[in-house]
């Protein structure tokens, strides 16, 4: 979230459409705005039936723009790149990871992201205690 600077992440097993419109739909508000780049797997985003609103990056064009012209640029990359970039470089450390234990890295990068310091509340929480 912008506002609270955490991430969540899902493995997805593939980038088609359905599989990512149950995890997005799954996944966030009736009223978000999902931040993409242009893969067409993310067009069902921009029909009439949907409430999400959709916002694209062309990587080819623009690393910013500022689409309403208020000389804010509100869709970027740069945040979510770095996050990725984070993330694979700790992957780079066990010199590749199995497909079927992807998820479990993803949710220790994720969990050690998100809070600044990993003391016993959230170890207890981690085992179930």
């Amino acid at each position: 979230g912008r506002e609270t600077g955490w991430v969540s992440f899902t493995v997805c097993p593939d980038t088609k459409k359905e599989t990512l419109q149950a995890v997005i739909t799954e996944g966030t508000a009736k009223e978000a705005t999902v931040f993409t780049d242009e893969n067409r797997s993310y067009l069902w985003l921009e029909s009439e039936e949907e409430s999400r609103e959709r916002k694209a990056v062309d990587h080819s064009e623009a690393w910013a723009e500022d689409r309403d012209g208020d000389d804010i640029r509100e869709v970027h990359v740069n945040t979510i790149e770095g996050i990725w970039t984070s993330l694979r470089n700790r992957l780079r450390l066990f010199r590749g990871v199995h497909k079927d234990q992807l998820s479990g890295y993803v949710a220790m990068f994720e969990l050690a992201f998100n809070h600044d310091e990993v003391g016993p509340e959230v170890l207890r929480c981690m085992c179930g205690a």
